[in-house]
């Protein structure tokens, strides 16, 4: 299942928080600021998708992610090679380091990565 974009915004604050309350979430954004019910509205949806859960402490909630965001950003990138580059990485790095203004330290740095994983497949 995947999150609107608005329902993506309020996640990644929720990631770096690790946890919180509706208070702290309102604050992570910057101005302007959502409404209150705005907010409860996409806590609402992302409960329901199962990507949120929340301890209650008297009339307060403290919100949490069930899902983390290296899991979410995984499945989105493998969807994305899926749906757009014919479900192939070759096609999709290669659209990557062409299509993008890398400089070349960061490609090298890439070829570090690469070359890294290629050593522990090896294995």
């Amino acid at each position: 299942m995947q999150l609107s974009n608005s329902e993506e915004q309020l996640m990644q604050h929720l990631w770096k928080l690790e946890k919180a309350f509706m208070k702290d979430l309102l604050e992570a954004y910057s101005e302007p600021k959502p409404a209150t019910t705005t907010v409860a509205t996409l806590l609402k949806r992302m409960i329901d998708k199962k990507f949120v859960a929340y301890n209650e402490f008297g009339n307060s909630r403290e919100y949490y992610p069930l899902v983390k965001k290296t899991d979410y950003f995984s499945k989105y990138v493998n969807g994305l090679i899926k749906n757009f580059f014919n479900n192939s990485a070759s096609q999709f790095a290669s659209f990557f380091t062409t299509e993008t203004d890398l400089t070349k330290n960061e490609l090298e740095e890439l070829q570090k990565i690469i070359d890294k994983e290629i050593q522990k497949k090896k294995k």
